[in-house]
C-alpha cells in the first residue's frame, strides 16, 4: 500500500460490482460531491480546454490523477492487485500494447446500474499498456493452466503405468465365495510365515541305516503313478511327499516298511483333503497286497503321533497357484509348470528349497521355457517376493531334471505329462539357455 500512502489525499481503495478491489480511484460519493461522469472522463482523459474542476476537486489531486495513473481501457484483475504493492510511479510507455491476460476466460462484463455513485465500467482506467521498468512479463492464464495440467497428466500416466506392474490378481474372483478374497492375503501371509515347519533338513538320510535317497525317489515316482490312476487332487500328492518327508527325518524305517510308509502317508493326506476318500484296502490292493489292514492302521498311528497331528502345513502346491495368477496363466504355462515340479518331488537333492521357492522357480522355468527367453515379472516378483537372481540356482537344477526327464527307470511323471490329458507337455523342449552363465 506504498501508493496509497504517498497519495492518501487522491487515492482511494475501492471495489467494483464484482466485488475487486480498484486502488488509486475514488468516486463521486467517496469525494464527498456529487461529481458527473463527463468531468470525470474529462480528467481522467487530460483532455486541454476540459471544463472547470468540480467543486470539491483542486488540481494537486487532478495532477495525481493525471500523472499517477493514466491509461485508456478497462482495469484488468491483474494490475489492480499489483497496483496496491507497487512504491515507484509507472511511467508511460507509449506504442506498447500488451496483449490481455486470461482473455478467453474473462468474466463478461456486469452492465453498469444507471446510478450516479457508481463507476461507470466504460470509463474503468486501463493499465494494461503502461508498465513500469521493473515489471516482468507473466506467463499468460491459459499457457500456466495447460502447464499445470501436463504436470497432473504426468502423474497421472506415472501412477497409471505403476498399477500397470501391479494389477490386483484378486479381481476375478471377487464374486467366488470359496476363494475369500477378503481374507486371501492374509493366508499366504500365514503360509510364507510358517513354510519352514514343512521343510526337513536336506540332509536327513544320513540318519537312516538301511534306505538311501534313490529308494525314496524310487517310492515317490511310484506313488505319483497311484496318485494319477486314483484320480485324487493335486493337494493330496503335495501333502502325501510332505508327510513322508517329515517322518522319515524323525524315525529310521527298514527299507522293507517304506513301502508302507509311503501308502499309508497317501491314506492320511486323503483323508485330509478329499472328499471321496479310498478305503485301506484300496492301498492294500495298489500294493500287491504286500501288507495287511492292520500294518497299515498301526503306520497310521504311529505317523500321526511322530508329526503330532501336525499336517495343515503349506506345501508348494498354493504357492503355485497363488504364482501362477500373478504371471497371468494360461493352460500351457500351469501344466508345464506343474510338470517341472513334480520332476522336483522325486529328487531328494530339491529339499534344500523352501516351498515357495520351488514353486515360484518351476512357474518361472515354465515362462522361459515358453518363451524362449528369460521373463519374470514386476508382478510375479511382487506377489512371490523373489527376485530372478533368486530363482537361478533352483531354475537350473529343474532345466536339468526336464532335460533328463524321459531316460533312466524314473519317468512316472513324464508318462504322465505326455499323455492328451496333460497336454503333452512333457515332449516340450527344455529352456537350455538357462544353463548358461
Amino acid at each position: 500500500m506504498a501508493r496509497a500512502g504517498e497519495n492518501s489525499r487522491g487515492f482511494m481503495r475501492s471495489t467494483c460490482s464484482q466485488g475487486l478491489p480498484l486502488d488509486g480511484l475514488k468516486n463521486g460519493s467517496e469525494m464527498g460531491i456529487n461529481t458527473n461522469r463527463r468531468a470525470l472522463r474529462d480528467i481522467n482523459r487530460g483532455i486541454v480546454g476540459a471544463p472547470p474542476y468540480p467543486c470539491g476537486i483542486n488540481k494537486s489531486k487532478v495532477s495525481n490523477l493525471q500523472h499517477g495513473v493514466v491509461a485508456r481501457r478497462p482495469m484488468t484483475r491483474k494490475f489492480a492487485a499489483s497496483l496496491a504493492t507497487k512504491s515507484q510511479t509507472c511511467h508511460q510507455e507509449t506504442n506498447v500494447r500488451l496483449p490481455p491476460i486470461g482473455n478467453e476466460r474473462r468474466k463478461p462484463a456486469i452492465p453498469s446500474v444507471p446510478n450516479s455513485h457508481v463507476f461507470d465500467a466504460s470509463n474503468d482506467i486501463d493499465v494494461d499498456d503502461f508498465r513500469s521498468a521493473d515489471d516482468m512479463p507473466l506467463p499468460m492464464v491459459d499457457e500456466m493452466e495447460d502447464v499445470t495440467n501436463c504436470e497432473l497428466k504426468e502423474v497421472e500416466m506415472e501412477d497409471l503405468e505403476e498399477d500397470e506392474y501391479i494389477p490386483n490378481i484378486n479381481s476375478f474372483d471377487s464374486k467366488n465365495p470359496l476363494a475369500v478374497v477378503d481374507y486371501v492375503d492374509d493366508i499366504y501371509t500365514f503360509y510364507r510365515r510358517t513354510e519352514d515347519l514343512s521343510c526337513v533338513c536336506p540332509n536327513y538320510m544320513s540318519n537312516q541305516f538301511d534306505i538311501n535317497e534313490r529308494m525314496r525317489a524310487i517310492l515317490i515316482d511310484w506313488l505319483i503313478e497311484v496318485h494319477y490312476k486314483f484320480e485324487l487332487m493335486d493337494e493330496t500328492l503335495y501333502l502325501t511327499v510332505n508327510i513322508i518327508d517329515r517322518f522319515l527325518a524323525r524315525q529310521t524305517v527298514v527299507r522293507k516298511k517304506l513301502q508302507l510308509v509311503g501308502v499309508t502317508a497317501m491314506l492320511l493326506a486323503c483323508k485330509y483333503e478329499e472328499i471321496s476318500v479310498p478305503i485301506v484296502e484300496d492301498f492294500i490292493m495298489i500294493s500287491d497286497r504286500a501288507y495287511t489292514r492292520s500294518e497299515v492302521l498301526e503306520m497310521e498311528k504311529l505317523i500321526v503321533s511322530t508329526l503330532q497331528f501336525n499336517m495343515s502345513v503349506p506345501t508348494p502346491y498354493p504357492f503355485m497357484r497363488r504364482f501362477l495368477k500373478a504371471a497371468e496363466f494360461d493352460k500351457k504355462l500351469e501344466l508345464l509348470s506343474f510338470f517341472i515340479i513334480e520332476l522336483c518331488l522325486v529328487e531328494y537333492q530339491m529339499l534344500k528349497f523352501r516351498p515357495s521357492l520351488l514353486a515360484a522357480a518351476a512357474i518361472y522355468t515354465a515362462q522361459c521355457t515358453l518363451r524362449g527367453f528369460r521373463h519374470w515379472t514386476r508382478t510375479s516378483e511382487l506377489h512371490a517376493n523373489y527376485a530372478e537372481e533368486q530363482l537361478i540356482e533352483c531354475s537350473r537344477l529343474m532345466v536339468d531334471f526336464h532335460q533328463k526327464a524321459g531316460v533312466g527307470k524314473l519317468t512316472g511323471v513324464h508318462r504322465k505329462y505326455s499323455t492328451l490329458k496333460f497336454g503333452c507337455t512333457a515332449k516340450s523342449d527344455p529352456a537350455l539357455f538357462l544353463l548358461e552363465n
